[in-house]
């Protein structure tokens, strides 16, 4: 027996050594693979700048998913500002003598590739190239690469040029189906995040707002690829209607294309306008290389802080999007730095917990009082998003955001019917009237519908206010604009929710004017995770489950599981907005 228990305590201590060797040999490679990362680039003369499939565009450091899951991505995630500084750097670098976008598919948001677009028309001021190649190319690429002076497509390729759709899922007769109640208590007709548990089809409201908001996208972005391929209104519609783009040789015959080649005389192409030998090599530098090359610059002295705030808002503490705990330490971090002469606050955020949101502004109004605010919109400033900007001096939103959605709803499921089909029930014993308003499997109380409506109507009420204060208009005029109803930044600008129609450059540049600073540096917040901390942060249990379930269905599929099963949906008023929008 002793020499039994002798084996087997060999045979534990041996797999806790070889679990110890594996996390060091984890750990060094880790090590080595940063080291690696880190060599300094060097530009190179008749270099040409590539954006291509290895380019994540992100707007906050908080979306960068480098972590356990993510350790084989060899895409790099690089912040929108940091994008624009290149491109805008390269214009005068002598060593940069073109761009060439190289992208089927671009990991990027609407307002982004705006942003991107923006500055490679600037770019061609400088009189240098920009050219463009695809070959399965997805709508947003396209977008984006059709700002080129040439576009050159492969001879098997195509151009997914389709226009833009929302599909909206409903659950209605899946809850019924399976005995699931909700109580849904909301204020705003267009408050439609709660319409996928009350109806089988969208409503009236939903389609007005909906139709509106795809054309004013539409709009801004068609007429874009329009006038940049020189083609005629009326002939683009029927190019997009026809779907055209799809079959090569009708994408040259329309013109979305100037030349079908392969890819090497492609390359061959390029190097032939840089004067290249045939044998001498095309230096080509992608963007996050190129922001490499100078990232070490002195960058001491006065700062003008962007911090950015994206995802969903939540009470607690947390990275990935946006948790109150942790973005009000942000704000007074900032707010007592005395570097920090200004702050611009970005946004891209549908919204979240009404109480979080709250606790956000609150601060912001405080730092307001100490520097100036600056409010920047991305892809997304609904709901809580545009909550939380109501402290700003002045804000900046793009043509395309998805802004405003003043509004607020509460969801409370109940599983009475499918209890009691399967001969569960339930009985209470309290101390109180209303010690039990609530049960998962009765519902809520009449008295308890009567106070979360009251909760809802007054939260709607505290939205409200904030946005006349912010916006200098009665309530009367912002009640007419808000009801939950979600606007382009185009129309948020025509009704005032919005003071400028602008990119972020143009925030940094008026908070910079604002705050008196003529020679200034830009300081991201909140700051970057290490490698390690990223990789360790996956560590938690539910985190591994979500991303297993994300990997194994798809991101989509995820999305639409999250509107069944989040927890956070079920237990508090929300100033939250359904949409999420792309040109894919």
């Amino acid at each position: 027996m002793r020499s039994f228990f002798k084996n087997v305590l060999a045979n534990i201590v041996a797999i806790v050594l070889l679990c110890a060797v594996f996390f060091v040999f984890f750990i060094m490679m880790l090590v080595f693979s940063s080291m690696g990362s880190e060599k300094s680039v060097v530009v190179k003369k008749n270099s040409v700048l590539t954006i291509n499939l290895k380019t994540n565009i992100i707007d906050s450091p908080t979306e960068e998913n480098m972590g356990l899951f993510n350790i084989g991505d060899k895409n790099k995630s690089i912040l929108l500002y940091d994008v624009l500084e290149a491109i805008n750097k390269a214009k005068t670098d002598d060593n940069i003598k073109g761009i060439s976008i190289e992208a089927d598919y671009l990991n990027a948001g609407i307002t982004q590739l705006d942003d991107i677009r923006s500055a490679i028309e600037d770019f061609k001021k400088s009189g240098k190239f920009v050219y463009a190649y695809g070959n399965a190319v997805s709508q947003s690429s396209y977008y984006l690469g059709s700002v080129a002076d040439q576009y050159y497509l492969n001879p098997s390729g195509m151009i997914e040029l389709k226009g833009l759709a929302t599909e909206v899922t409903f659950f209605k007769d899946f809850a019924e189906k399976y005995g699931i109640g909700v109580e849904v208590i909301r204020h705003g007709k267009f408050k439609s995040a709660v319409e996928p548990f009350l109806r089988n089809d969208i409503s009236p409201e939903n389609k007005e707002q909906l139709s509106t908001l795809l054309n004013d996208i539409w709009s801004n972005t068609s007429n874009k690829i329009a006038v940049s391929r020189k083609i005629d209104t009326a002939q683009f519609r029927m190019v997009v209607d026809s779907l055209y783009g799809m079959i090569p040789e009708l994408g040259l015959k329309y013109k979305l294309a100037d030349k079908l080649i392969q890819k090497t005389e492609y390359d061959d192409m390029i190097k032939s306008k840089l004067s290249l030998k045939e044998k001498e090599k095309l230096n080509k530098i992608s963007v996050a290389n190129y922001i490499s090359s100078y990232a070490d610059q002195d960058k001491s002295g006065e700062k003008i802080a962007v911090l950015y705030a994206s995802g969903g808002i939540n009470n607690g503490d947390g990275y990935n999007e946006i948790y109150s705990d942790k973005y009000v330490k942000y704000i007074k971090d900032l707010q007592n730095d005395d570097k920090v002469k200004a702050v611009v606050f970005r946004i891209n955020s549908p919204g979240g917990s009404a109480n979080a949101s709250d606790e956000i502004l609150f601060e912001l109004q405080q730092l307001k009082k100490k520097k100036p605010l600056v409010v920047s919109f991305g892809d997304y400033a609904a709901s809580g998003g545009y909550y939380i900007a109501m402290a700003a001096d002045k804000i900046y939103s793009e043509p395309n955001t998805l802004t405003g959605s003043i509004g607020v709803f509460g969801v409370i499921p109940y599983y009475k019917d499918i209890a009691n089909k399967n001969g569960i029930r339930s009985d209470i014993v309290a101390t109180n009237a209303n010690s039990q308003y609530y049960s998962a499997l009765n519902g809520v109380s009449p008295y308890g519908v009567n106070l979360i409506t009251r909760s809802v109507e007054g939260t709607y009420k505290r939205f409200v206010h904030f946005v006349t204060q912010n916006r200098k208009q009665t309530f009367e005029q912002i009640d007419s604009v808000g009801g939950g109803r979600v606007w382009s930044g185009t129309r948020a600008k025509q009704i005032g929710l919005v003071d400028e129609l602008g990119s972020l450059n143009d925030a940094v540049k008026f908070a910079a004017q604002k705050a008196g600073l003529k020679s200034y540096n830009i300081a991201s917040y909140p700051k970057k995770m290490s490698p390690f901390e990223q990789i360790f942060k996956d560590m938690n249990e539910e985190d591994v489950s979500a991303r297993i379930i994300k990997n194994k269905i798809g991101k989509s599929n995820y999305e639409i599981l999250q509107q069944i099963t989040d927890r956070k949906l079920q237990s508090e008023v929300k100033m939250e907005m359904p949409y999420q929008i792309k040109i894919n």
